[in-house]
């Protein structure tokens, strides 16, 4: 089932009444806007602004619903993240699953992860470019265990230095340089919303990756099994500067637009699927590789 995604963008009240979200939205008349919505049927709720009110209930309900709600910082980017901490019936075996996990197995889920994100950048570029590019395919099957020759990095410079070579010069990607970087961003964080909520709710540990391993980082598992839905985002964005041009701020309609995320229809094991059961599928796979049931991880193909 696709869940909702919610974006409370101006002041309001929320609270919970028999299963239900209630949205009060205050009216400068004195005639309160209110509706409600079955929490069952809500998957993101963002909040970006400082006069939202939530009450204790409403977070329990919803994350008790595995809903993941985002919230941002007074730049209007998603800055905090709150998941459940229990979201599978056999979650303490795969928390175990999970953290014994050997080396040579983190290391070959790595090397399927960057070589799935390196045929996606090159499917990427093929749909903006009209032309198949051979070096990122190659690139893309000599990726070794645990990307020992770091072609991710090689795949990454050429990708950003191709990608929006028609509309700008020279890109850099740099989260915090300008436009699109800031597009870039927004879609990443809601992303990586998505995975997360994904691996919990297949019962995995979001903070323990099999890549990364910041130390200030809780969710390093998601940064990790993000990396091949990337491309996705990185279209959303060239299609959004393609009607509009460039911004110079992500306004209301931009950030409507990238909310829809969840949603983008995505190839997953020959079958399409919106990309919020994707990552579902994703994570799922995952798990049973730290099982030992299977050894590969189920990734979308663009």
């Amino acid at each position: 089932m696709i869940k909702r995604t919610l974006y409370f963008g101006n002041p309001a009240y929320l609270s919970l009444k028999n299963s239900q979200l209630v949205v009060k939205i205050p009216n400068t008349e004195g005639d309160d806007t209110i509706r409600t919505i079955p929490i069952e049927d809500i998957g993101f709720v963002i909040l970006d602004n400082p006069q939202i009110t939530i009450t204790h209930g409403t977070l329990g309900a919803l994350v008790e619903n595995n809903t993941a709600v985002v919230t941002c910082n007074d730049k209007h980017m998603p800055a905090g993240l709150l998941l459940p901490s229990e979201g599978n019936t056999t979650q303490s075996e795969r928390y175990r699953n999970q953290i014994e996990a050997s080396l040579p197995l983190r290391k070959q889920i790595w090397q399927q992860t960057i070589q799935a994100k390196i045929r996606n950048q090159a499917a990427a570029l093929e749909k903006r470019r009209g032309k198949e590019f051979g070096n990122m395919l190659a690139w893309a099957d000599d990726v070794r265990s645990g990307d020992s020759e770091n072609l991710e990095a090689r795949a990454a410079v050429f990708y950003w230095d191709n990608l929006f070579a028609v509309e700008i010069d020279k890109f850099r990607r740099d989260p915090d340089g300008d436009m699109p970087n800031s597009m870039l961003n927004y879609g990443y964080a809601i992303l990586r919303a998505i995975i997360a909520r994904a691996l919990v709710g297949s019962g995995l540990l979001p903070t323990l990756g099999v890549h990364h391993r910041n130390r200030y980082n809780a969710y390093c598992l998601a940064d990790d099994i993000m990396e091949p839905y990337r491309p996705y985002v990185d279209l959303m964005v060239c299609n959004i500067l393609d009607d509009i041009g460039m911004p110079k701020e992500i306004n209301r309609d931009i950030k409507a637009r990238l909310l829809t995320i969840p949603t983008i229809d995505v190839m997953i094991d020959g079958k399409r699927s919106p990309l919020m059961i994707a990552a579902s599928q994703t994570t799922a796979s995952l798990a049973r590789c730290y099982a030992g049931e299977i050894r590969k991880v189920s990734y979308p193909e663009m």
